[in-house]
């Protein structure tokens, strides 16, 4: 399941770059609450309408309202429901598992078929511009054994199977529509869809705008007739402006310096939504000072993420204890951390042989990358070592990252299940295909962990691996955990049923518009 380094780069890239889109002028052409309309403004872009194509922050929360998925998730439990399948089974081996459809339609009216199920999820794994097949590396096969039936078969047995299915990419898509009208064509401009929302407009860099699917299988879903505006707009500024003056209804990545005024304003509730994110400090293992792991301890007992946290997001997100995020399952709260110790680290450079090295921190210019860089940079000059901040673009940052030209950078994921087997695949896997997120760390026992993990379905004896895991490389300092962020979203008061869920999915098709 070497997939990784692609996928994750897009989606985090895509968080670092924000938009290109200027708001300017775009705000006072809005009307302030049209009654048809519900208006949601990010930083993030749609930049493609095909599910399997991106990763990026902006796709996510496009594709969850225009593709619906084998299974499903409640947005308030978080528990996998039926969706498209109606039920499976699942083999004593726990090797094959078979999916029963539902009767449902695309949002032409045609049937969809096992046909169309086993295309979307081929496409996926075996396509090569696919952007994230790692959720589907343990399938062997998938076949359509009739019209409703869909057969999977797996390479070994993998406990995270079918939570991996209700991730954002696996969306079904009409096999017939994109044969006729080509890989391209299909996805141009309005694509047949199988969630609860088709696309009435697409302007790349400004806004999609979504109407509700007639042939959506939830019956009595989306609630709301009204339409969905998807604006783009770099500036947080510009998005505070526009909420407060009801020019939109939601505001997606709110700063945390605006919080506290968002929380006084009495039309808008303010929000500090679950989610799985972590932020970070990467470490490059492939070369000095960090290759050596007394320095790279030196620099986790030199940081004072308690404080950083409380400086950063004004005590609004919790400090990180281990390399995992903190709200996954078999995250383990009781793990101390690496502590705040200065003079500890001190007593570890020294015996390093690494004092007084440059340290190159890749820095991006996002004013929350900007805190980290500067608060790491004073951290760790205080302790001998010499730290320089180097500022690029999102594009040089992954390739300087991917190359390995870079000693640390802050930065931030996210995990798209409760499960934590995609997280330590992408964080702290050597053999997984993501080089450990750009850092290089490589421990065959944590590779061997990872692959007990999946196998493992009994779930106290898989939160022991977890643990473990979580164990090594916080000790090892795969990375630095900062803090665990909430997701900072604000909310008009006329919107009922909204939120945005830890995978970055909004529940549009339960909300409705108080009259």
């Amino acid at each position: 399941m070497n997939f990784w380094t692609t996928s994750r780069a897009r989606l985090s890239s895509a968080a670092l770059r924000g938009t290109a889109l200027l708001a300017i002028g775009l705000g006072s052409a809005l009307p302030a609450f049209a009654a048809d309309v519900i208006r949601i403004v990010s930083p993030y872009q749609t930049t493609t309408l095909d599910p399997m194509r991106s990763a990026a922050a902006g796709n996510i929360e496009t594709y969850g309202q225009l593709y619906s998925r084998l299974l499903r998730r409640d947005s308030e439990t978080g528990a996998l429901e039926p969706a498209l399948a109606e039920r499976w089974d699942i083999s004593a081996d726990g090797l094959t598992y078979t999916f029963h459809l539902r009767d449902a339609q695309f949002s032409d009216g045609s049937p969809i078929t096992a046909d169309d199920v086993a295309f979307s999820l081929e496409r996926i794994r075996s396509d090569k511009r696919s952007a994230y097949p790692a959720p589907l590396g343990a399938v062997e096969s998938i076949a359509a054994a009739d019209a409703k039936t869909v057969v999977v078969k797996l390479k070994s047995a993998f406990a995270p199977f079918l939570g991996n299915l209700e991730i954002w990419n696996m969306g079904v898509v009409s096999k017939a529509h994109v044969e006729k009208q080509g890989e391209e064509s299909a996805f141009s401009t309005a694509p047949v869809t199988s969630g609860p929302y088709a696309v009435k407009e697409w302007k790349p860099n400004e806004k999609l705008v979504l109407e509700p699917n007639p042939h959506y299988w939830r019956q009595g879903y989306p609630r709301s007739d009204a339409s969905v505006e998807l604006i783009e707009i770099a500036s947080p500024e510009t998005r505070v402006a526009m909420l407060k003056a009801g020019e939109v209804d939601v505001m997606r990545s709110v700063p945390w310096s605006q919080i506290d005024d968002l929380k006084t304003v009495a039309n808008i509730d303010m929000r500090l939504e679950a989610s799985t994110t972590i932020y970070m400090t990467l470490l490059n293992h492939a070369r000095e000072p960090f290759s050596n792991m007394k320095a790279r301890q030196a620099a986790a007992y030199a940081i004072d993420n308690k404080a950083l946290a409380k400086a950063i997001t004004r005590g609004y997100a919790e400090p990180a204890n281990t390399t995992l995020p903190g709200s996954i399952d078999f995250h383990d709260d009781e793990y101390p951390g690496i502590p705040y110790d200065p003079a500890r680290a001190k007593e570890l450079l020294a015996e390093s042989g690494m004092a007084g090295r440059e340290v190159k921190i890749l820095a991006t210019a996002g004013a929350t990358e900007q805190q980290m860089a500067l608060l790491l940079q004073a951290q760790w000059q205080a302790i001998g070592l010499k730290p320089v901040i180097v500022n690029v673009d999102g594009g040089a940052w992954w390739d300087s990252t991917g190359k390995g030209d870079y000693d640390a950078a802050a930065n931030w994921w996210y995990n798209e299940t409760p499960d934590p087997d995609l997280a330590v695949r992408w964080a702290v896997c050597g053999s997984c295909g993501s080089n450990s997120y750009n850092t290089f760390y490589e421990n065959p026992k944590v590779d061997e962990l990872v692959e007990q993990g999946t196998v493992e379905t009994d779930p106290a004896k898989r939160a022991e691996i977890y643990k473990e895991i979580q164990r090594i490389t916080t000790e090892e300092v795969a990375q630095i955990p900062l803090y665990y962020a909430p997701n900072a979203v604000a909310y008009s008061r006329r919107l009922a049923g909204i939120r945005l869920t830890p995978s970055l999915q909004w529940t549009l098709e339960d909300t409705s518009i108080v009259k």
